[in-house]
């Protein structure tokens, strides 16, 4: 069977065979071979998809560009993957934004500017921020983002795996938080520092917060990084079936990512989709694909990936391997 051959359902339309019984107009059977897997077919794939800096370089009014790719995917938008909806967001002084999703997490990686977000957390929080720094909220709270200075972030939220469920979250499993750009930076810099850091297969910094005891990410469905691909290093292919939106933070010319189905013998990626990094840019890394970072460059390059691994390795299915 073809991954674009169409299921041949065994008929039950209901609204023919049981008259107008509500009980059965939406009952349909499948025989299961043609309809245990429907992705590829009823369900598009996650396709590579790049997203240049430029969609939020010349920004000069407080506005959200949604890194949209429901009309490929099938689905309700905006939504970069069926669990998660990324974009770039502009903030000018005087010029708030507030934001309130249907979501279990928010996250907001700042690229640029300074300002403060007040959440309507309880008795209130206002989170400061400043470029390099990353905070989390959670559970549809009312956020106001003020830019003391022109400001640029890089937001997550996983709207689309609420809608589709059709729910709302009732409960927050984790606080509102702050990760400091300041305490990354470090924090790399020692992992760098080991004198068996080149032994591993990434140099990066997983957050995570206190809550998150079963799955050590930064929310209970969002998993973030923070790494680095040093000057002339190659991350050996690896793969997991959480979807990734990888945002370059800084790369040089020579950088980028080979994507592909299988590997050869040699363990190299066979006939891969090759994606440019750009700093400030983005792109989309499918579920189950293996893939592979290259530095060509005589400089460091640093990416910050969000996937919902947090989700995927609640369920015991996030199935991470490494060449």
């Amino acid at each position: 069977m073809t991954d674009t051959e169409t299921p041949t359902p065994l008929a039950v339309d209901a609204a023919e065979d049981h008259g107008a019984d509500p009980l059965t107009a939406s009952v349909r059977l499948h025989e299961y071979s043609r309809a245990a897997n429907p992705v590829g077919r009823h369900a598009p794939r996650v396709p590579v998809r790049q997203f240049p800096a430029s969609l939020h370089a010349d920004l000069r009014t407080t506005t959200v560009v949604p890194l949209d790719l429901s009309s490929e995917l099938g689905i309700e938008g905006p939504a970069t993957s069926p669990a998660l909806s990324a974009s770039f967001v502009h903030v000018e002084p005087g010029e708030p934004l507030t934001t309130q999703p249907v979501a279990t997490s928010e996250l907001c990686f700042v690229l640029a500017g300074t300002g403060t977000t007040s959440v309507d957390d309880g008795p209130g929080r206002q989170v400061p921020w400043e470029a390099g720094d990353l905070f989390v909220v959670p559970a549809g709270l009312r956020s106001v983002h003020a830019a003391t200075t022109p400001a640029t972030f890089y937001r997550v939220t996983d709207e689309p795996l609420l809608r589709h469920l059709g729910v709302a979250p009732t409960a927050r499993r984790f606080p509102t938080s702050r990760f400091r750009g300041a305490d990354l930076r470090a924090e790399l810099a020692r992992i760098e520092a080991d004198p068996h850091a080149l032994d591993r297969n990434r140099l990066s910094v997983l957050m995570a917060t206190a809550e998150q005891t079963r799955t050590l990410t930064v929310t209970n469905v969002l998993w973030a990084m923070y790494g680095v691909v040093p000057s002339g290093a190659v991350q050996k292919p690896h793969r997991h079936q959480s979807v990734a939106l990888d945002l370059i933070l800084t790369a040089p010319p020579g950088c980028y990512t080979l994507v592909g189905r299988s590997l050869s013998p040699e363990g190299d990626i066979v006939d891969p989709v090759r994606a440019d990094w750009e700093g400030g840019g983005a792109f989309t890394t499918p579920p189950g694909l293996w893939h592979a970072h290259h530095n060509e460059s005589s400089e460091p390059a640093y990416l910050l990936p969000v996937q919902d691994a947090g989700l995927l390795t609640h369920l015991t299915a996030l199935d991470i391997r490494f060449t």
